[in-house]
């Protein structure tokens, strides 16, 4: 018999697979993968064998009998039957030069040849591998075989030669590079590390040339790896550049206000800035070289900390320096590559610090005061008459005109005013907010119009200016206007009617240039009738009238209020509360509101506080309170209204809410005056006007 060529012959070996069970199937398979042989029948009995209907779907011959195929010309047989005899039979019949082998080792050889054609794949990715990486390297590297040939030629070196790497490869080294020394490494079998050299168009190289020998010292070529000296020129230029960095950054610290020190990893001082030595009283040469305690009066020091747990520390109080200066301190590690140099720390003063803190609190103080808050976004229109009132404001908003906002307690009067302020053209300068009801009339006319020195006893020397004075070419916000004393009224007239003011002791006018937002609650008019309201001062304020409607005219809002009075409720209270139930909503929609928005804030704030924290959403349970508060509107809505004027029903009206309320607080005026919203100046004079004084106690 003759022998089989598994590999490296050119003639395909003619297979006949005889069975096509599992195994003729398999065997099938990896003969129809391999370029070495070529199945020309697969026999069996059975015509729905699984090697039968594979081999159809090659286009492979097939047959249930393998006698069929013995006399053609046929290289290999594949008995996979696993029948003894089978094999026996077909060993007798087949020709002398046929080759007879079992299914297991056709499988064996076949899968022999598999490998080999994975490994060589495998050769071939890595090989590719390879050239990538060579060619993805900045540098450029030529190699050359023993007889000065070029085998490879990366990209880098395409580039700084300018030759294509077709053309490269396969030319001689001198006839790329003339003047390339490869060939004088392969004679000498030496490395010659950096040298410099020229390339054919003229760019100057540094270059490193290295033999390539066997591991049985052989000579089978030489590499060079060289790099463009233009660039090595570009990292000089980096270091000079950094060299001017570093010196920037030293006379920044040295400039800087901020006392800054570095001590070195062994906590010796190594740099410190005039600062340091402004704030401690230390000089360089009592520092530098020293120990970090050097400088500390009391404490322990905290650069030996750092360098101890390399981790900063921050807002340390020490005592520094010859005379103990309260300082706070903060630290940091220096850590280059992952090793600790040493540790930067930066002194403040802390008597700058609470020097500056004071500033900062005093700003607060006058930004409350004369800051405008609120814009038209933060009120919530839903409805037609809130809708009419906000279009009216910003139309008013243009103008230098007085406005005059009205409408109950808790409606958001002053919100009103703030948006008003914010959308003019004042809204740069200051905005100051007078409550009328909350300063004592002794006082009201020197805090609005200032006074000179001397004008009356423990006046400030050198005088004050007043909130009119404060707020020139801003906005000023008198709010219960209808609580001025006639006197303050007159005065107050003058400056709209002269656009000046004359301080409380003083005779010489100041002028000014202030819009007036004036607010109240009051029934002007009823205040004119009965003498307690100038009719001039009315009709100066009352340009530009601005009606808010109540909220119980707006319910259709609540749902919107509630949602934006939850978020503040929940920043002011630290909550996390969500909404409104279904239920509880439909509570709030059936109140009659009487206090506005302000009560429904309360009420809000009321229910939230009666949560457990574990409740998300405000439900009727938390509401219970409303019902006694309720039970006020529903008894005083039991009004006779027979023979009545519409003005003597609302002042009946008032009067019986105003005696329910000071019942359901047993006498106390404070509270009542709290909880209608109106100041305790005008419940006095409401229970004066309804003889209610004598039901009372304080």
């Amino acid at each position: 018999m003759k022998k089989i060529a598994i590999s490296g012959g050119k003639k395909l070996q003619n297979v006949l697979v005889v069975g096509g069970g599992k195994g003729g199937t398999a065997i099938l398979k990896i003969f129809k993968n391999s370029h070495d042989f070529n199945v020309i029948a697969v026999t069996d009995p059975n015509e729905d064998a699984l090697g039968i209907k594979l081999a159809k779907e090659y286009g492979i011959a097939v047959g249930k009998d393998w006698k069929t195929f013995i006399n053609d010309p046929v290289d290999l047989i594949v008995e996979v039957t696993g029948d003894e005899g089978v094999y026996r039979e077909i060993l007798e019949k087949c020709k002398k030069e046929t080759i007879l082998i079992p299914g297991s080792i056709a499988f064996l050889i076949a899968k022999l040849l598999d490998e080999k054609e994975n490994l060589i794949k495998q050769l071939k990715e890595e090989s590719y591998k390879h050239q990538l990486i060579l060619n993805s390297t900045d540098e450029a590297m030529v190699v050359i075989d023993n007889e000065g040939t070029i085998i490879f030629f990366n990209r880098s070196a395409e580039r700084m030669t300018e030759a294509p790497i077709t053309e490269a490869v396969g030319s001689h080294i001198l006839e790329i590079i003339p003047n390339s020394k490869l060939l004088r490494v392969i004679q000498t079998r030496r490395m010659e590390a950096n040298q410099e050299t020229e390339l054919k168009n003229g760019k100057k190289i540094i270059t490193t040339r290295i033999p390539m020998i066997t591991e049985t010292n052989e000579v089978i070529g030489a590499i060079a790896v060289f790099k463009d000296v233009s660039e090595v020129v570009s990292l000089a230029e980096e270091i000079t550049n950094l060299k001017e960095i570093q010196t920037m950054l030293e006379a920044i610290i040295q400039s800087s206000d901020d006392a800054i020190s570095v001590v070195d990893e062994y906590g010796r001082g190594i740099l410190i800035n005039p600062a340091y030595t402004r704030i401690t009283g230390l000089t360089e040469d009592q520092v530098i070289g020293q120990p970090a305690t050097a400088d500390i009066s009391e404490g322990e020091s905290m650069h030996f900390k750092v360098l101890q747990t390399r981790r900063p520390v921050r807002g340390v109080k020490m005592l520094v320096g010859p005379m103990k200066k309260e300082v706070i301190v903060n630290v940091a590690p220096i850590i280059v590559n992952g090793k600790l140099k040493g540790s930067v720390g930066v002194i403040h003063d802390v008597t700058e610090i609470q020097s500056l803190t004071k500033e900062l609190h005093l700003a607060r103080q006058i930004i409350r005061t004369l800051e405008a808050k609120y814009t038209f976004v933060d009120i919530i229109s839903h409805s037609e008459e809130m809708n009419i009132s906000v279009e009216q404001a910003k139309l008013a908003a243009k103008t230098p005109v007085t406005i005059l906002l009205r409408g109950e307690s808790g409606t958001g009067k002053e919100l009103f005013a703030h948006a008003i302020h914010n959308a003019s053209d004042r809204r740069y300068n200051k905005f100051v907010r007078v409550n009328c009801a909350a300063i004592s009339e002794s006082l009201l006319e020197s805090e609005l119009f200032g006074y000179e020195e001397g004008a009356f006893s423990g006046a400030k020397r050198g005088g004050k200016k007043g909130l009119f004075e404060e707020a020139n070419n801003g906005s000023i916000f008198l709010d219960e206007i209808g609580e001025l004393s006639i006197n303050t009224q007159a005065k107050l007239l003058r400056v709209l009617q002269e656009n000046e003011i004359i301080r409380v002791g003083g005779t010489k006018p100041i002028p000014i240039n202030v819009r007036i937002i004036a607010a109240t609650h009051v029934n002007l008019e009823k205040a004119i009738a009965n003498g307690s309201f100038r009719e001039d001062l009315y009709y100066r304020l009352n340009r530009m009238p601005i009606q808010i409607p109540p909220l119980r005219n707006r319910k259709k809002e609540i749902p919107f209020l509630c949602e934006r009075l939850i978020q503040k409720i929940n920043r002011d209270y630290g909550r996390n509360v969500e909404g409104v139930t279904s239920a509880a909503m439909k509570v709030l929609m059936n109140y009659n509101w009487p206090g506005n928005v302000r009560e429904l804030e309360n009420i809000l704030g009321r229910a939230i506080i009666f949560m457990d924290y574990s409740e998300i959403n405000i439900d009727v349970k938390h509401l219970g309170f409303l019902s006694s508060e309720s039970s006020i509107h529903t008894s005083s809505s039991n009004i006779h209204v027979k023979n009545k004027d519409l003005t003597r029903m609302v002042e009946d009206f008032e009067s019986q809410v105003i005696k329910e309320t000071l019942e359901n607080n047993h006498g106390n005026k404070t509270a009542t005056a709290k909880q209608l919203g109106i100041s305790l100046r005008n419940l006095y004079y409401k229970l004066d006007k309804y003889d209610l004084a004598n039901n009372s106690t304080q």
